[in-house]
C-alpha cells in the first residue's frame, strides 16, 4: 500500500517560477573566464540540435566533430557555421576526439545501437560524457553502461531532455514540494506525426532502435519512474503497427517498427501508471495528470512540426487555493523555444556545463537511464508475448541485478526492506 501523506508546505506562484528557472538559464549563457572544449561524435539531426544549442548557451568552446557518414560530417560542419561558431576540427574516429588535449567532454550522439560500442572507443580518456538517450537498445547494454558509470572518474550524463520541458520542470518542482501530497496515480501521453528520416533509416527497426517503447518513449518512463519514486513491477501494454511505414522496405528489408501502443505500469510502492501513443497523428500533443491524496496536476503541451504553428504548454494544479488551480501558460520565450525541442535541450546543457563545474543537479543519471528502459524494455516484451511481465522474474531468467546500490536512482524513496 503507499502511505499516504498530506502536504505540509505552501504552494508556490507557478508563473514566478517559471520566470526564475528562464531567467536562471540566461544568467548562464556566455560566462566569463575559461570555457571547457567539447566534441561532438554523431552529427545527424540530434548531433545538430546540440551543435546550436552548445553555441547558443555560449557555456562551451566547440572544438570538434566526428561521424562515419561523410554527408552527416559535413551538414555538421555546415551547422556550426550558420551558428556562428569557429569552424571545427574534425576526427577519424571518436577515439582521436577523445584524445584530443583541447577536449574536455564528449558528447555521443550517433544512433542507439553504437552507444555501447562508442562509450567503449571514448572511455580511456576519462573524460565527462553526455550519451543522447536510449542510452542502449538492449537490458545488457543498458546495464553494462549503468555498472560502467559507478567507476567512472568523470560525470556521465543522459539525454534525457524531456524532463527540461517548462511544464515538467514545474510538475517535477511541485511534486518535490509535495503539493499533492502521496502520489497514487500517473497518466502520460503522446500523439504525433511519425518518425522522421534518418541516415539508413535506422529508426525505422526494432534491432537498430530497440523498438519504439525504447527509442521513443523513454523518456516518457524515465519521467514516470521519477514521479513514482519506485522500481516497476509488473507492466502491460498493447500495441503495433496500425499506420507507419507497413509498406515501407529499406535495402530490402521491411520495417518492423511500432506506431502505437497503450501501457500501464504497477510499481513496487503501489503507485499506478499509464501511457498513451500515437505516431500518427497530424500535430503533437502531450499530457501528463498526477493524481496525489491531497490533489491533482495536469499538464498539457501542442506543437507542430509545420512552419508558423507556434508551441504553446500549460499546467493545472488542483489542490485548495493553489494559485495554478485554473491554469497557467508556462510555454517557454520564443529564444529559448528555439533552443531545441522547444527550449529542453538547453536545459539539460546548462546541467551538463555545470556538472563539469562540479555541481550536483537534476541532470539524468545512468541509473535513471537503466530503469527507463528496463521499463520501455519490459513494455516491448509484453506487446509480443501478449500479456503481462513481471519485471523481477524476467530479469532474474536473464540473469540481471540492476535491484543494487548504485543502479536504483538516488531519487527514489523506497523502503530498503522492499528491494
Amino acid at each position: 500500500m503507499i502511505p499516504t501523506v498530506i502536504p505540509t508546505v505552501q504552494p508556490t506562484a507557478t508563473k514566478d517560477e517559471l520566470i526564475h528557472i528562464v531567467e536562471a538559464l540566461r544568467s548562464s549563457m556566455s560566462p566569463s573566464g575559461r570555457k571547457p572544449g567539447y566534441g561532438i561524435i554523431g552529427t545527424g539531426m540530434m548531433g545538430r540540435e546540440h551543435i546550436r544549442a552548445v553555441l547558443q548557451l555560449g557555456q562551451a568552446e566547440l572544438i570538434g566533430l566526428c561521424d562515419s557518414h561523410p554527408k552527416s560530417l559535413e551538414l555538421g560542419v555546415d551547422e556550426v557555421a550558420r551558428s556562428g561558431g569557429k569552424t571545427p576540427k574534425t576526427y577519424a574516429d571518436a577515439a582521436a576526439l577523445a584524445n584530443d588535449p583541447d577536449v574536455d567532454a564528449i558528447l555521443i550522439c550517433t544512433p542507439n545501437f553504437t552507444h555501447r560500442a562508442v562509450f567503449d572507443e571514448v572511455k580511456a580518456s576519462g573524460k565527462p560524457i553526455f550519451l543522447e538517450k536510449p542510452m542502449a537498445t538492449t537490458l545488457d547494454d543498458a546495464l553494462y553502461l549503468a555498472e560502467e558509470a559507478l567507476k567512472y572518474p568523470a560525470p556521465i550524463q543522459l539525454g534525457m531532455q524531456y524532463r527540461y520541458k517548462s511544464q515538467y520542470q514545474l510538475a517535477l518542482s511541485a511534486l518535490e514540494r509535495n503539493e499533492l501530497g502521496s502520489v497514487k496515480m500517473i497518466s502520460l501521453c503522446e500523439y504525433r506525426p511519425p518518425f522522421l528520416p534518418k541516415v539508413r533509416e535506422w529508426n525505422k527497426f526494432s534491432e537498430y532502435s530497440g523498438g519504439t517503447l525504447v527509442e521513443k518513449c523513454c523518456h516518457y518512463f524515465d519521467l514516470m519512474n521519477r514521479i513514482a519514486g519506485a522500481p516497476p513491477a509488473r507492466v502491460y501494454a498493447s500495441g503495433g503497427r496500425a499506420v507507419n511505414f507497413t509498406d515501407f522496405e529499406y535495402e530490402g528489408k521491411p520495417s518492423d517498427i511500432d506506431d502505437h501502443a497503450l501501457v500501464v505500469v504497477d510499481y513496487e510502492n503501489g503507485v499506478k501508471a499509464q501511457f498513451a501513443l500515437n505516431m500518427f497523428s497530424e500535430e503533437l500533443f502531450e499530457a501528463l495528470t498526477v493524481g496525489g491524496c491531497a490533489g491533482t496536476l495536469h499538464t498539457e503541451e501542442h506543437a507542430s512540426f509545420k512552419p508558423g504553428r507556434p508551441s504553446r504548454s500549460s499546467i493545472k494544479i488542483q489542490t485548495p487555493d493553489h494559485p495554478a488551480y485554473e491554469g497557467v501558460d508556462c510555454t517557454f520565450p520564443d529564444d529559448i523555444e528555439l533552443g531545441g525541442h522547444y527550449g529542453s535541450t538547453l536545459f539539460e546543457h546548462q546541467r551538463f556545463h555545470d556538472q563539469l563545474a562540479g555541481n550536483t543537479n537534476d541532470g539524468a543519471t545512468c541509473a535513471e537511464g537503466l530503469w527507463a528502459i528496463i521499463t520501455a524494455w519490459m513494455a516491448q516484451a509484453s506487446m509480443q508475448q501478449g500479456s503481462a511481465v513481471d519485471v523481477r522474474e524476467i530479469l532474474a531468467s536473464a540473469s540481471l541485478d540492476p535491484h543494487r546500490d548504485g543502479l536504483l536512482p538516488e531519487v527514489w524513496k523506497v523502503n530498503d526492506a522492499s528491494l
